[in-house]
């Protein structure tokens, strides 16, 4: 008895690949002791940053001088810095801050990146030369130093410090998506597009695209942690959240000259900070794993 397809009638050869997969990954992801822990922490990190309001027993810019340099306690549980304002509440909205800057900067880097690899690993020649040679200036300075540069240039504020980490982080994206497309590109059902009359927009949407998603995702997931050490940094250089904004590299900066009697204005961020790092870490690593072709063939 011939077998009858339930696939539907416009599916590309890509894109049954793709549905094929996705459960193996999935349930491999779940498998993956380091990947549900980096999901779980980074969940519980997103409930915080939504349920801030809720959370916080005071509002984050509220001064008090009578309460100000108190230690943890029943009433502060993470204690007061220098203006009396609650280093927990302030602790909890930094993480909105945070994860805000982090995802923000990463799909400006994603869409950007993406979209110059995708076009020159396409198209090739002439026009790869010309993006990959843009590209590689960008990467002949350090990432946290183009940021730097960046923003002295926008300016210190907050979207200033997204789109300059974002830009910072193009040329990692662009060229591990030139590489995918390159491979890509040659595949079979690559040239079954053209030969029926697919449109170059067309075969790279949804024939190129979508076979050079996963080390994007891996890179993403990764990159968002970097996103955050970088905001962080230029923050406690002044470069980034001014004050009163409750961003935990200012609230570093802020807490620097009191760590040796007032070690909490500091820590409590600080800890916060390695904490998410190391949730996107874990996550990005669990990732890898699970969309690395040679772990899928050894199972």
């Amino acid at each position: 008895m011939e077998e009858v397809s339930t696939a539907p009638a416009n599916a590309t050869p890509s894109m049954a690949v793709a549905r094929a997969k996705r459960p193996n990954l999935f349930a491999r992801l779940r498998r993956s002791k380091v990947a549900v822990a980096g999901f779980i922490a980074l969940l519980i990190l997103v409930i915080m940053a939504v349920a801030a309001p809720i959370i916080s027993p005071y509002e984050p810019n509220a001064v008090a001088p009578k309460d100000a340099l108190q230690a943890p306690s029943g009433s502060h549980l993470f204690g007061t810095d220098q203006y009396g304002r609650d280093v927990f509440s302030r602790v909890v909205y930094g993480t909105r801050l945070s994860l805000m800057v982090g995802f923000i900067s990463v799909t400006i880097a994603v869409v950007i990146g993406t979209l110059m690899g995708l076009i020159a690993g396409y198209y090739g020649r002439w026009t790869d030369t010309i993006i990959m040679r843009f590209v590689d200036i960008m990467l002949a300075f350090p990432g946290i130093l183009l940021a730097l540069a960046l923003v002295s240039i926008l300016g210190p504020s907050l979207p200033n410090l997204m789109i300059a980490v974002g830009i910072s982080s193009v040329p990692a994206y662009a060229r591990i998506v030139r590489s995918s497309v390159l491979s890509a590109r040659e595949n079979v059902y690559v040239d079954a597009a053209r030969v029926v009359g697919a449109t170059d927009g067309v075969i790279m949407r949804r024939h190129v695209l979508p076979n050079v998603v996963a080390p994007v995702i891996v890179l993403a997931t990764l990159g968002t942690a970097s996103a955050i050490l970088w905001a962080a940094s230029l923050s406690f250089l002044g470069l980034g959240s001014q004050p009163p904004t409750p961003e935990w590299g200012r609230m570093l900066s802020e807490g620097r000259n009191y760590l040796r009697e007032q070690w909490w204005i500091a820590t409590f961020p600080g800890v916060a900070i390695m904490v998410t790092v190391l949730a996107m870490n874990l996550l990005g690593d669990g990732l890898r794993d699970t969309l690395d072709p040679r772990q899928q063939i050894r199972t």
